[in-house]
């Protein structure tokens, strides 16, 4: 019987563990490294045991750290979670071999799906549908597109879409080495590239008296960098195709039988419009958007994992599904430049709880995000009878959350989920190319939040006898004030006299307060809600959520840089320099690429010109801002 659980992750998935071990009545342990020593899922364990160090080679893919953490702390069972060495079948035999209860599939079937290639033979020879491997030697003009992805791993890493010959062997070696840095195996192959394709899973789970369950089927077609950014269930495109989930069913259930597969496990599909599907992977192991399957269905998939692992049987067969859930994946990154991963402290961090919903978050106010690993903040869940409603339910959710510190892709998710093709079924995994990357804020939404952040700044700065800033006896100058928002440079000018607030347009004031500011525009009233944070200014309406950063009338020489000057955007590592001093490169070439946040970044050339200066090499550990090489018109 299990008594103590240590879970060898971390964030959110660590959070959601406890979260049931706890309602059974089993202790929790967790494992940290030091940029998560002040994370919420350390200090809502039973007992927590310090990895040191802070990036995953250090920490959680230590798998010797990990089972020493568990012996210490009296486990006597180990759950994976997702990710890291959670299909790892050396870590899974140490924890036996160790002598304590492994909460997933036996060794043998970790091994079994491990590898890509080895897979697809054993699914083929299964009778499952697969596609067509092609080494990269075997891959003509007629074969493009391709895809080449890696043997091991996942998550879009070591992935490449390949549409020019010339272009075959540079793509490989780059996904080659991508995925020997994720991974510790560079093995890459290529298979045919459907280019508007569905991406359809079934979620298994089994038990070890030959219980096989299809627990529902799930769409995660919606990808960006071929990582998943939307998840639901039931599918779409499975609902509209009448025989299609049971033949999904069943090629599902072959591919666990063909491993001796218990626990819990997801066999991931391409399907095209016509319902043809073909065996992509089989993840052996709880998935990120596990959630969706257990609002529509009433299970605990972890519970279950629990049970299988402590040899219960599961009954003949799963509920039903019933209704519709969605899931987004609510990431720290930047829209204003090119959705670059971000870090720094989430100083606000709040969704509103209503029946139907859903957050299961690695984060809470004052969370420090690091550059170390995934920026994901939270998957935020809805669940409903009808999936428009809950599209709608779950978009005006994101829209009212208060999310201060870092920037977030949160207006992207509201965008998703309210388009047109998404609430008719249409999502394919060409969703972006089709329809772009959403709706920025408009102009005069910045515009009105600048004009709101500078009148709560001059209602902070009143004095004893209620003066505003910036008030005169006689008429004068107005008040300005500048923010950058993005690279952006936004001025706002305005006078509060005897009469009120003078602005260029047709604005008024309501109301004044240091955090909260009332505006009247083209007769509409609408409510700005201004936090101030140091540097950072954060303005929350109805018209959407606006960050800002005070422009200081005079600029700290250190913190110039000399023109044509590439710097880092995040804190990262240099994992390839491609270039050296004296080089003539074109705008656009690739000079560098920089690791951060599970996520490679190329550096590009700003202009034609030459290198005049590289201050990196490959291995080095860089923080944001920081000069990594200059071009210039000559050396």
């Amino acid at each position: 019987m299990i008594s103590s659980v240590l879970v060898a992750n971390r964030g959110e998935i660590a959070r959601r563990i406890f979260r049931t071990a706890r309602s059974l009545g089993l202790s929790t342990v967790a494992v940290y490294s030091s940029a998560d020593a002040r994370m919420p899922f350390v200090d809502e364990a039973d007992a927590a045991v310090h990895l040191p160090g802070n990036t995953p080679g250090e920490t959680y893919l230590r798998a010797e750290l990990i089972v020493e953490a568990a012996l210490r702390a009296g486990a006597d069972a180990v759950h994976p979670g997702y990710g890291f060495l959670s299909e790892n079948a050396a870590f899974a035999q140490a924890v036996i071999d160790a002598g304590l209860t492994w909460i997933g599939p036996p060794v043998d079937a970790i091994s079994s799906m491990g590898s890509k290639i080895e897979a697809k033979k054993l699914m083929a020879a299964a009778g499952v549908p697969v596609l067509a491997e092609l080494t990269p030697a075997e891959v003509s003009a007629d074969d493009l597109p391709v895809l080449v992805k890696a043997s091991a791993g996942g998550g879009g890493r070591g992935m490449r879409v390949v549409s020019r010959l010339e272009d075959l062997a540079a793509e490989i070696d780059a996904a080659s080495a991508e995925a020997l840095s994720a991974f510790g195996d560079g093995t890459v192959f290529c298979e045919r590239y459907l280019a508007t394709g569905r991406h359809i899973e079934v979620q298994i789970m089994a038990d070890r008296h030959g219980t096989i369950w299809a627990v529902g089927e799930r769409e995660c077609s919606i990808q960006r960098r071929h990582q998943k950014v939307v998840e639901e269930a039931p599918s779409p495109l499975v609902d509209r195709i009448p025989a299609m989930r049971a033949e999904l069913f069943d090629a599902a259930r072959k591919a666990a039988a063909a491993i001796n597969y218990t626990g819990a496990g997801t066999v991931e599909f391409l399907a095209d419009e016509d319902g043809n599907f073909y065996f992509l992977e089989m993840n052996t192991r709880l998935q990120v958007e596990h959630p969706v399957t257990e609002e529509t269905t009433g299970l605990d998939l972890v519970e279950l994992q629990l049970a299988v692992a402590s040899g219960e049987q599961l009954p003949p067969e799963p509920p039903p599904t019933v209704g519709h859930a969605i899931e987004v994946r609510l990431y720290a990154e930047d829209p204003q430049h090119e959705w670059h991963p971000q870090t720094g402290v989430l100083h606000r961090f709040t969704l509103e709880q209503q029946e139907g919903l859903r957050v299961d978050s690695g984060v809470v106010d004052g969370s420090e995000v690091s550059p170390y690993y995934d920026p994901m903040l939270a998957k935020v869940i809805a669940y409903g009878a009808d999936r428009a409603a809950v599209a709608r339910r779950l978009a005006g959710v994101l829209e009212r959350a208060t999310i201060h510190g870092v920037g977030t892709n949160r207006d992207l998710l509201g965008w998703i989920l309210r388009h047109p093709a998404f609430l008719a079924g249409d999502t394919d995994t060409a969703f972006f190319d089709t329809h772009g990357l959403g709706t920025t804020v408009g102009d005069s939404v910045v515009r009105a939040s600048a004009l709101a952040a500078a009148l709560a700044d001059a209602a902070g700065r009143r004095t004893p006898v209620r003066v505003p800033s910036g008030w005169r006896n006689l008429v004068s100058q107005p008040q300005r004030k500048s923010y950058r928002f993005g690279d952006d440079v936004v001025e706002v000018e305005y006078r509060l006299t005897r009469d009120g607030l003078v602005v260029d347009g047709n604005t008024a004031l309501i109301s004044l307060e240091p955090g909260r500011v009332a505006l009247e525009v083209d007769g509409v009233r609408r409510a700005f809600d201004v936090a101030t944070y140091g540097g950072l200014v954060c303005v929350d309406s109805a018209l959407g959520s606006v960050t800002l950063r005070p422009v200081e009338r005079f600029v700290d020489p250190a913190d110039q840089v000399v023109a044509g000057s590439l710097v880092a955007p995040m804190p990262g590592t240099v994992i390839r320099v491609g270039v050296a001093v004296g080089d003539v490169v074109k705008q656009g070439q690739p000079l560098l690429w920089l690791e951060a946040m599970k996520m490679e970044h190329t550096i590009a050339a700003p202009a034609d010109g030459v290198v005049g200066e590289l201050t990196v090499a490959a291995g080095q550990q860089v923080e944001v801002g920081a000069v990594l090489a200059v071009v210039g018109e000559d050396a």
